[in-house]
């Protein structure tokens, strides 16, 4: 199975909830689940944001309701194709 890698261009909603995932040390929500053996992400329910991560050494990152990806940061997000 190949997996195409690009960066993100422009911040969206899906650019925000993998910032999220990467800061926590996954590649994505499919990796998270993976690893984690979790069906379910906590999001915020008005914006579908990830509330909170459990990062791979069992310490939790809380994320707020809104964006917390600047723009500066966009570039740095690897957005994987499977």
């Amino acid at each position: 199975m190949s997996t195409t890698i690009t960066r993100a261009k422009r911040w969206t909603d899906e650019v925000e909830n993998l910032y999220r995932f990467q800061q926590a040390g996954y590649r994505d929500e499919q990796e998270y689940k993976q690893v984690k053996r979790v069906e379910l992400v906590d999001r915020w329910p008005e914006t579908g944001f990830v509330k909170k991560l459990q990062r791979r050494d069992n310490t939790f990152y809380y994320y707020n309701r809104k964006r917390e990806c600047d723009d500066k940061e966009v570039h740095k997000v690897k957005v994987y194709v499977y």
